[in-house]
């Protein structure tokens, strides 16, 4: 019997609440700013704060900014109509301030686009450098306690081949003489800022260099690769891997990813970063074996006859030892759970007419 999305997104809810139900005490009768509430991270935020508020009877009130309050309206009726969330509408970088004391930010806004890095990096850059320090500068006037920054692991630059996983303590960088470096050395910078405010304000900026995620409510037709082959699936169509499929990847849960941070907000170290996502390195070429193995029939794979061999493996996988040793958080959801449950969500979500 095919189960409901919404019940799927439920024993999600309810496995964050499991291992955040201290820490999310913290957050009882608080007023939380969310920038990108309205993306992947933001979506998922707003559905735990909701279940919390709930379960819990949090009493936790969430004012979200989006460029595009409707178009979330529409998706997730919802999330928008939950009595303690209130919408505004407005760009990252010049949004007009919400009055009142807030006591928490989730800054969650400029995902990783390919779109806009490749075709208009400076935009990329500015929404990035621009959006933070606005944002700095509302949490100040708020008189914001602690700040919960949505970094990258764009800001290490190339991950060495010969390095497995990437730790906090790698010291490499961007390319600057590349225009497409521009998302990470604008995760750089945005980093710097949240420490130059910390010094200056004492504002607790809580540093999460995300990775790659998998999970419900991923966009399937980004330029993300697990996005792109479990869409091919759910279409019947065959999962096509452009280059040479050698790349390695990892991926977090989304209902992990919620956990850890909720966890590195209330518990991380203040202008400490801490890399979140997997360890369990996957090739594309693998990642594509276990999405078609997913279906029934699996869907045919079909890899690209010119792509050009790899001299070096590519690798973007972090080593997350800082946080499961500090922080005590884990990778609860493996890998291909992770995938059965978002093929099943968003099939769900297909025969439902949510997607296009």
């Amino acid at each position: 019997m095919k189960q409901n999305y919404q019940e799927l997104i439920t024993e999600d809810l309810d496995h964050i609440l499991d291992h955040t139900k201290d820490i999310l005490e913290e957050f009882r009768d608080s007023r939380i700013f969310v920038t990108g509430g309205t993306g992947f991270f933001g979506t998922w935020l707003l559905e735990t704060f909701a279940r919390a508020n709930q379960t819990l009877d949090l009493k936790a009130d969430l004012t979200i900014l989006s460029r595009h309050p409707g178009n979330f309206r529409k998706k997730h009726p919802h999330l928008a109509a939950h009595e303690h969330f209130g919408f505004i509408t407005g760009d990252v970088r010049d949004f007009s301030f919400p009055e009142g004391v807030f006591n928490y930010v989730f800054h969650l806004a400029t995902e990783a686009s390919d779109e806009l890095n490749r075709n208009e990096p400076l935009k990329m850059f500015d929404v990035i450098v621009e959006g933070t320090r606005h944002v700095l500068d509302f949490a100040i006037s708020a008189g914001v306690q602690n700040f919960l920054l949505a970094s990258s692991g764009a800001v290490y630059g190339r991950q060495p081949y010969d390095m497995l996983h990437i730790s906090e303590d790698y010291r490499g960088g961007p390319e600057t003489s590349d225009p497409l470096s521009s998302y990470g050395e604008g995760k750089r910078v945005a980093e710097l800022l949240g420490s130059i405010y910390s010094g200056n304000s004492g504002l607790k900026v809580k540093i999460a260099r995300c990775f790659a995620f998998i999970g419900p409510y991923l966009p399937l037709d980004k330029h993300f690769a697990i996005g792109n082959f479990i869409l091919n699936g759910i279409r019947n169509q065959p999962i096509f891997i452009k280059g040479d499929g050698s790349p390695l990847r990892s991926y977090l849960y989304a209902a992990d990813l919620v956990i850890w941070l909720l966890t590195i907000l209330a518990r991380g170290k203040t202008c400490y970063s801490y890399n979140v996502g997997s360890e369990e390195a996957v090739s594309i070429a693998g990642l594509a074996a276990l999405i078609s193995a997913s279906f029934t029939p699996p869907a045919p794979v079909k890899t690209n006859p010119d792509a050009e061999k790899a001299s070096d493996i590519e690798r973007y996988v972090p080593s997350c030892q800082r946080a499961m040793s500090d922080l005590g958080l884990e990778q609860y959801v493996t890998l291909h759970e992770g995938i059965r449950r978002t093929i099943w969500f968003h099939k769900e979500y297909w025969e439902n007419d949510k997607i296009k």
